[in-house]
């Protein structure tokens, strides 16, 4: 019998164990996948901590997957796949095509999302079965190891900059430099627009100009946030990756008319934000979800591109507990990946 290791959860909050399973055999329309690395994300503790429905123990999280096709299911090979090719799973890890929002093009807000980890084994693995619409090619400039996060935080705020209404010459803000963060301060400056970077501290200004921003707002100097942007003549768009409503709600008076708050970190408390602070200037405030596998293959093919890598902190699948651990107590710089072999 052959096996291979995974870094599982048996009970809710429970730590990451290594354990042997059997290989298994992908299925109609499925592939499976030899994992080189798999970025460990903030989203994995939903599965992990059992905070949404339908988790069943014991859980594989990991939904940054990167590394190659081992073998084809039925129907694999007629879509143009083939065993060694380069492939990325990331948060959207295939849709069920007849929901209404599938049914419309929209996949990524299907209504049955299979996201790693949660509908099947995740990444924390040396296999992985996944299906076939949610894999993305990975460009060969790109190793697994920047590849893997490229497919939940990289594409998060890539789609979440180019389906804005900003456009190159206009100004934008991120708000945090985390593991979403210091991504999309390196997107925005790669597309053209005047980047601002909102962050606690004045230690991470040097950090922020290195990625690409040609401002830096300390969000803890005393001065009020969005009083700090109008100084610079207001921004179009405010990404918003911080999970902190209350930091996030700072920033919406630093907005342009018609300007935009897009959301990408998730946080339990509402914003405080007032009709007033909306109508009179007509600014919109829009959640982001991540993107499907086509979106995920744009977004590694443009960091090829424009020389774009995630910066992360590798450790070996036997550490997995270790590195969600870190992950966890925010000292990760700026995102920990798994590996395998």
């Amino acid at each position: 019998m052959s096996t291979y290791s995974v870094a599982q959860v048996t009970a809710a909050g429970g730590p990451l164990e290594i354990a042997e399973r059997e290989v298994p055999q992908p299925g109609p329309g499925h592939v499976r996948i030899a994992v080189e690395a798999c970025g460990v994300c903030h989203s994995d503790t939903l599965f992990v901590n059992a905070a949404v429905p339908g988790i069943r123990f014991p859980v594989v999280p990991g939904h940054e997957i990167a590394g190659r096709i081992e073998q084809l299911g039925e129907g694999a090979r007629e879509y143009g796949w083939q065993e060694g090719d380069r492939v990325t799973v990331g948060w959207f890890g295939g849709s069920c095509g007849h929901c209404t929002p599938c049914r419309q093009g929209d996949f990524i807000v299907c209504q049955n999302l299979r996201v790693p980890g949660w509908a099947y084994d995740g990444g924390f693995a040396e296999r992985v079965i996944a299906p076939m619409d949610a894999l993305a090619r990975i460009p060969d400039a790109l190793a697994a190891s920047d590849a893997g996060p490229l497919a939940c935080a990289g594409v998060t705020v890539f789609n979440g900059l180019r389906r804005s209404s900003a456009r190159p010459g206009d100004r934008v803000a991120v708000l945090g430099i985390g593991g979403l963060g210091h991504l999309g301060v390196q997107y925005a400056a790669a597309m053209g627009l005047e980047t601002v970077a909102i962050a606690r501290g004045a230690d991470k200004a040097d950090m922020a100009k290195q990625l690409g921003a040609r401002h830096y707002v300390d969000s803890t100097a005393g001065t009020d946030v969005g009083e700090a942007l109008r100084s610079l003549g207001g921004v179009k768009v405010v990404l918003a990756t911080a999970g902190s409503s209350e930091a996030v709600s700072a920033t919406v008076d630093g907005l342009t008319h018609r300007g935009e708050l897009v959301v990408i970190g998730v946080a339990p408390e509402p914003l405080a934000i007032t009709p007033g602070q909306l109508i009179m200037a007509g600014r919109v405030v829009r959640g982001h979800p991540s993107g499907t596998a086509q979106d995920v293959q744009d977004t590694m093919e443009f960091s090829a591109l424009n020389g774009i890598r995630p910066m992360t902190e590798v450790m070996p699948l036997e550490r997995a507990d270790e590195a969600y651990r870190r992950m966890l107590s925010g000292a990760a710089r700026f995102r920990m990946v798994l590996t395998t072999g």
